[in-house]
Formats: C-alpha cells, sequence, structure tokens
C-alpha cells in the first residue's frame, strides 16, 4: 500500500462518518480514529517488526537559549503564514535529488506546477517521489539534504501566488 491509497482511505474514513477503522495487512496495521465532525484525528502506520532494534542512548541536550527580543520571532511566524507548507507524508530519509550524481529536484526561487517532484523520501529501502499539491514557487527548503524526517514534518515552504 502506498501513500496515495493511505491518503485516499483517510479521506474516505472521514468522509463516511465512521469513528474508527483498522486495516491488517501482512506487512503493517493502520488504524484511523476520526472526531464527532468528520475530519481525521489520528491516522496510526504500524510496521510489522522485522527484528528487535538495539537501542542507542540519548545523548544531554543542552537547554536552548533564550530569545532576546520576543518581537522579531512573532514578526517571522507571521510573515510565514502566507506561505503553504509541504510536509513530509512519512517517517524516512530526506534527499533532495535523485542520485548523488543528479541535480536538485527543485531550488529556492524554483517555480513548480501541481504534480512536479520536489523530493525524495526513503522508507525501508523504498524511494517514494514527493510530488506537489500546489503550484508555485520555493521560498524555503526547512530539510537539510540526507536528513531524516518524520511524518508531517515541514519540508518547504510555498509561495501560491
Amino acid at each position: 500500500m502506498d501513500i496515495r491509497e493511505i491518503q485516499n482511505l483517510i479521506k474516505f474514513v472521514a468522509k463516511s462518518g465512521a469513528t474508527e477503522v483498522k486495516l491488517e495487512m501482512d506487512d503493517f496495521k493502520i488504524t484511523i480514529k476520526t472526531t464527532e465532525a468528520g475530519a481525521a484525528e489520528h491516522t496510526y502506520i504500524q510496521q510489522m517488526p522485522m527484528q528487535a532494534m538495539p537501542q542507542m542512548q540519548a545523548a544531554p541536550v543542552a537547554p536552548a537559549a533564550a530569545p532576546v527580543a520576543g518581537a522579531p520571532a512573532v514578526e517571522a511566524a507571521d510573515d510565514n503564514s502566507k506561505y503553504i507548507t509541504v510536509k513530509s507524508p512519512m517517517i524516512g530519509t530526506f534527499y533532495r535529488k535523485p542520485a548523488p550524481d543528479k541535480p536538485m529536484f527543485v531550488e529556492v526561487g524554483a517555480t513548480i506546477a501541481k504534480g512536479d517532484t520536489l523530493c525524495v523520501i526513503e522508507a525501508m529501502k523504498l524511494f517514494n517521489e514527493i510530488e506537489s499539491e500546489v503550484s508555485g514557487k520555493i521560498v524555503k527548503i526547512l530539510v537539510d539534504d540526507s536528513s531524516p524526517v518524520e511524518f508531517d514534518q515541514p519540508l518547504f515552504l510555498v509561495d501560491p501566488s
């Protein structure tokens, strides 16, 4: 089952009025829960474990420095509100180009159309092309090449105008 099929399933469940749907296949389980309003609230995709992964110890994290002036941070957040955020549809590794010797899919300032490939996300040795659902201009790329990404993590800011 690919990401488009999962997205279509989520939309179907939201429109149907069902409050919870569970789908179990050979290699994964999907649980979709909706609110009373019919919008999809939670989606869980659980891969069946192949083998136990060794646990890594977390390094101590230094506390982040407090911002000196709060006004510029709020202003920057308001500035980004006019842009559309393209988010990751899955967990995996983000790649900006199809192969190491190939050019980047998109750069800052590039004009994109609906359906253009923006990046590739590798998950479990499968390379999934992420296509744009909007037309516009790439304003900012929020993730470094070859970086791990989480589900729903912002990847790009697109100016639709």
